[in-house]
């Protein structure tokens, strides 16, 4: 009970603490928002544009920001470099950047415009962690000085997924946990690749990047199934703390102390041998949100609490339509806010009863693959063809603006954080505030 009292105090901390800062993909609470105010609405070159940084190259990974610091993933022009980025907000000067890890297994991209520098990086406002696809991790202190590095692929097989790496680390208190959720066979047979490939989540202590725990996640999917794009989300509940995992064809919560599984949910009975995951759940009070894959598939809102083998039962609603087949749902404001990217369609729910409040196109010809974002009563959009879409937050569908970056494929989500928003595409890294 003592050990999950400190996971609940931590968590009550950062409300009050992490609200001005985005340490994580999904901000400050885990949900794709942040409590900030007075962000811009619009802008243009010359409008609340504070500046705009050229990055080494190409990479996906979302920004994180703590204070007057924002840290990034990148590669380098030829894909084979992995960069750590250290930026001043108020300037857009580079602090340092660091070499954290090299490809050496394959060209630089698992599949179609993907790199090794796709997962986000974490912050507890003294040290940054950097995740690359190549199972590279290393931390850095705000000077940029090398604290410890693991080749997490050395010990437990590379990160070898049809798409590339994708999941982001959790930070919790004093464990970092992180995602491998792959195929039983490696789909780029590498040198000194381990068999068999096994799924599994791992947690390290943050101070040392020691393995705390490794946990093999079972499945009974098949082929590309078995392979999972999404970030470890976080249960506080009255009685106990939870580590959420989705892809396999499960949903599944975890003991943060042992990897132990208290509880699993099917969302693909039928095995599909092409029902890869992407979107990440989310949770919103008593509920955990868990999305089907490929899109137009059933979205659940499970009851947390449960134990074992959970059924129909453990379900307080459901989502037949417009879901997400990459985007994760945003929270925020007592709303939900569910989009599905191939078809440009942003629908509105109550997330106590999953009520339909409203439903919005937001047109244009490329797909979202990037997550909403909410914060000073509004909801950022941004497609992979660089187009940025603005929406009010609230009970009805309202377009506030819309403007065109021209950058493609822009995959990060839109960052909320110090006043500011930031957004990065394949080439930059764009710093908005309101004058």
């Amino acid at each position: 009970m003592k050990k999950i009292c400190v996971f609940i105090v931590l968590l009550s901390f950062s409300r009050v603490c992490w609200g001005q800062n985005w340490p994580q993909w999904r901000g400050p609470f885990l949900n794709g928002s942040a409590e900030i105010e007075n962000l811009p609405a619009s802008w243009s070159d010359t409008e609340n544009k504070a500046w705009e940084l050229t990055l080494p190259g190409d990479g996906a990974a979302t920004p994180i920001v703590w204070g007057d610091k924002l840290f990034l993933a990148s590669t380098d022009s030829s894909l084979m470099k992995l960069y750590a980025l250290c930026v001043d907000i108020a300037t857009g000067k580079v602090l340092w950047q660091k070499q954290a890890g090299e490809v050496t297994f394959d060209r630089g991209r698992n599949a179609q415009r993907n790199t090794k520098a796709t997962s986000s990086p974490v912050t507890d406002g003294k040290l940054a962690y950097f995740l690359f696809g190549t199972g590279d991790m290393v931390a850095y202190d705000f000077a940029g000085k090398e604290i410890w590095k693991r080749q997490l692929s050395r010990d437990y097989g590379n990160f070898d997924l049809n798409w590339g790496y994708g999941s982001s680390p959790l930070l919790v208190g004093e464990r970092i946990f992180i995602p491998v959720l792959r195929r039983d066979r490696p789909w780029h047979p590498a040198a000194g690749d381990m068999e068999p490939h096994e799924s599994l989540v791992l947690t390290l202590d943050k101070a040392t990047g020691k393995t705390l725990w490794k946990h093999k996640r079972q499945t009974d999917a098949v082929n590309e199934s078995q392979d999972a794009y999404t970030t470890p989300m976080l249960y506080q509940g009255p009685d106990r703390t939870e580590i959420i995992i989705v892809g396999g064809d499960y949903a599944t919560g975890h003991n943060p102390e042992t990897g132990d599984e208290l509880w699993r949910f099917s969302y693909a009975p039928q095995k599909s041998r092409t029902w890869r995951l992407v979107p990440s759940a989310l949770v919103v009070d008593d509920l955990i949100m868990v999305t089907a894959p490929r899109g137009g598939q059933p979205m659940y809102a499970l009851k947390a609490g449960g134990s074992g083998m959970l059924g129909a039962g453990a379900v307080a609603w459901t989502f037949e339509r417009d879901t997400p087949d990459v985007c994760t749902p945003l929270y925020y404001q007592g709303r939900m806010y569910v989009l599905d990217g191939r078809r440009k369609v942003i629908t509105c729910l109550d997330p106590k009863t999953g009520k339909k409040i409203w439903q919005g196109e937001l047109g244009g010809r490329p797909v979202y693959r990037a997550s909403p974002t909410g914060a000073d009563g509004k909801i950022y959009c941004l497609s992979e063809g660089g187009e940025v879409v603005v929406l009010a937050a609230g009970d009805e569908f309202k377009e506030l603006f819309r403007t065109q970056l021209n950058e493609s494929p822009t995959r990060a989500s839109v960052v909320a954080a110090a006043g500011r928003l930031f957004i990065r595409t394949p080439t930059k890294l764009l710093c908005l505030k309101k004058e």
